[in-house]
C-alpha cells in the first residue's frame, strides 16, 4: 500500500517521482525501505558483513566462495537465499571478484528469477526503471571491460535475463550504502525511493538528493553526472559554480601538485600504510601553507588524511589540530544540516574530549547532535552515542 504522505507522477523533463501530499517537517521520515538488492563494495570484502553490513576484522568466511563474509551464524542463514547461486560463479571465478556493479547485477538477476509477482515494490518495480540505454550506447564505446564481459559471460550459464538492460538500469539507479559516519560500504538498488532524476515535490519546491562529490567543482560534477547519469545538472550550485573560487583558492601550480598526489595518499591510507602517509601529507601541507589556504578542496582532503593516520597512530593532539582546521571548511561547504560536518564535528568532539578540552567538547557535541537528530533520527545508533558524549561532558564539567 503507498505511503499517505505521497504519491507517485511523472514529470516530462525530469522522469518518475514523488510528490508529497502534505507540509513535511525538517527530519521526518518520508519513505523508508530496504534494497531490492545490494552488495558489499570490494575494498570492504574482509571487514563487512555480507548480511548486516556490521564492520569487524574477524568475521567468518563462506566456506565455499571464500569471498563472504557474516559476523554471526544467524547473519549468514539470512543471507544465504540471495548468496547461493551468486556463491557458485564467485566460486568458478577464484582468485578473482568482479566489480561491485557486476555482482550487484548478477543479484538482481537472481532475484527477479525466484521473485512472485506478489513481492512487486510498493512504489515503483525494477522494470519501471529507465535504462537510459540510448544515452549508455552513444557515450560508451564500450560497457563493459573485458574482464566484465568474461564475469558475466559466466553469470549467462546460470540465468537467461537481458543482462545489458539490468547492467544500464543498475548504472543510472544505484546508491551508495553508508554506515553511520558515511563511509560507502557497499551499494544497493531501491526502485521505491529513486529514479535517475529528482526523487520528489514539496509544494512545488523540489528536495533533491546529491549524485556525487559535494567537495568537487562544478565542472567535475556536471562532467561526472553526464558520465553517469546521463543529464545536465541545474541545480543552483553547478548553475552558478557556487563555491568554485573558494574550492580552488590558492596558486594553481601548487594545488595540482597536490589533486595528483592524492591518488596516491589515498592508496596508502587503504593499505593503511599510516607512517608513510603522515609523513607524506605533512610534508605536502608544509611545503603549500602560504601559497593554498585550508579552504582548497586539495588541502581539505589532506587535512582529512593526516588526521586519520593520526588518529591510528594514537597521536591525538596532532590529529585535533588538523580536524579543527578541516572543520572550518566544512563549515563552509556543507551547510546545516549535513551529516557530513555532524561526523566531522564528532570526531573532533572526541579527540577534545580525551584532551580535557571539555567545553569545547560539549559545543562539538551539540552541534553534532542538532544536526544528526535531523539528518539521522533521534533512534540512530551515531545519534544516541553523540548524546551520551554530551552527557558526559555536561557531567564532568558539573564536577570540576
Amino acid at each position: 500500500m503507498m505511503a499517505v504522505n505521497m504519491e507517485r507522477f511523472v514529470s516530462e523533463a525530469k522522469g518518475n517521482g514523488l510528490r508529497a501530499l502534505r507540509e513535511l517537517k525538517a527530519g521526518e521520515v518520508i519513505h523508508s525501505c530496504e534494497p531490492y538488492a545490494f552488495c558489499i563494495a570490494k575494498d570492504f570484502l574482509k571487514t563487512a558483513c555480507q548480511s548486516c553490513l556490521k564492520r569487524g576484522e574477524s568475521l567468518s568466511r563462506c566456506s565455499q566462495c571464500k569471498t563472504a563474509r557474516y559476523c554471526s551464524a544467524q547473519c549468514q542463514k539470512q543471507a544465504w537465499p540471495d548468496h547461493k547461486r551468486e556463491c557458485k560463479c564467485l566460486k568458478r571465478l577464484q582468485p578473482r571478484i568482479p566489480t561491485d556493479s557486476v555482482r550487484l547485477v548478477a543479484r538482481i538477476i537472481f532475484k527477479l528469477l525466484s521473485q512472485s509477482e506478489s513481492d512487486q515494490e510498493e512504489l515503483y518495480s525494477i522494470v519501471e526503471h529507465q535504462s537510459r540505454k540510448c544515452f549508455i550506447c552513444t557515450t560508451h564505446q564500450a560497457l563493459f571491460s573485458e574482464g566484465e564481459c568474461y564475469v558475466l559471460s559466466e553469470m549467462q550459464r546460470y540465468v537467461s535475463h537481458s543482462l545489458f538492460h539490468v547492467f544500464t538500469q543498475v548504472t543510472c539507479n544505484c546508491f551508495s550504502i553508508s554506515d553511520g559516519e558515511l563511509q560507502d560500504v557497499g551499494v544497493g538498488l531501491y526502485p521505491s525511493a529513486a529514479d535517475c532524476y529528482s526523487p520528489c515535490l514539496l509544494m512545488f519546491q523540489a528536495l533533491t538528493i546529491s549524485y556525487t562529490d559535494i567537495l568537487a567543482t562544478s565542472k567535475e560534477r556536471r562532467s561526472h553526472l553526464q558520465q553517469q547519469y546521463h543529464f545536465l545538472c541545474q541545480c543552483t550550485r553547478c548553475s552558478t559554480e557556487d563555491k568554485d573560487c573558494d574550492m580552488l583558492a590558492g596558486e594553481k601550480t601548487a594545488w595540482t601538485s597536490l589533486r595528483d598526489a592524492i591518488p596516491h595518499l589515498e592508496q596508502l591510507q587503504s593499505e593503511q600504510r599510516w607512517e608513510e602517509l603522515l609523513k607524506e601529507s605533512q610534508a605536502f601541507l608544509h611545503r603549500y601553507a602560504d601559497v593554498v589556504p585550508d579552504r582548497n578542496i586539495y588541502v581539505l582532503r589532506l587535512l582529512d588524511l593526516a588526521m586519520d593516520a593520526c588518529i591510528s597512530l594514537d597521536d591525538y593532539e596532532t590529529a585535533l589540530e588538523y580536524g579543527s582546521r578541516a572543520l572550518e571548511s566544512y563549515k563552509l561547504y556543507y551547510s546545516d544540516p549535513h551529516p557530513s560536518r555532524a561526523v566531522e564535528l564528532l570526531r573532533v568532539g572526541k579527540l577534545q574530549h580525551y584532551q580535557g578540552r571539555l567545553e569545547e567538547a560539549q559545543g562539538s557535541f551539540t552541534q553534532a547532535y542538532d544536526i544528526m537528530k535531523v539528518t539521522h533520527g533521534t533512534a540512530h545508533a551515531l545519534t544516541n552515542e553523540v548524546s551520551r558524549k554530551l552527557s558526559e561532558c555536561q557531567a564532568e564539567l558539573g564536577r570540576v
